[in-house]
């Protein structure tokens, strides 16, 4: 299992500084509205992402009662293991905040757990 902290930001540039150059952590990807940092110490993740893309991706509204401002990311290791995954999610009481598809760069779908904290299960696997 890998696990991703994304954090809904104002404001992508002041983050990514902050992360970046006041934390030490390494850019492993700038793609404008989201920055993929590798955290000082080498063992986990840390995405930015801009509030209104996040909430968009999600396809969730940005305010406070709706969008947490928080995804985190439960990597699997194929197709499969995502659908399975948030069906089993599902059962267990959550709610599919957007089914999975296919994107550029993974294969994803989006799950609130009970309290409405979103979790992104993807693979970057082929099948």
């Amino acid at each position: 299992m890998t696990l991703q902290l994304t954090l809904a930001v104002d404001d992508i540039e002041r983050s990514k500084r902050f992360y970046s150059e006041g934390l030490g952590c390494t850019i492993q990807q700038d793609a404008g509205v989201y920055v993929n940092l590798l955290l000082s110490d080498g063992s986990s993740t840390l995405g930015l992402m801009t509030r209104e893309a996040l909430a968009q991706e999600a396809r969730i509204g940005t305010n406070a009662s709706g969008f947490p401002g928080v995804m985190l990311q439960h990597g699997v290791g194929s197709q499969a293991e995502v659908d399975a995954t948030l069906a089993a999610a599902e059962r267990a009481g959550g709610r599919i905040a957007k089914p999975a598809e296919r994107a550029p760069w993974a294969y994803r779908g989006y799950v609130a757990d009970p309290d409405g904290y979103l979790w992104q299960i993807a693979t970057a696997a082929a099948s």
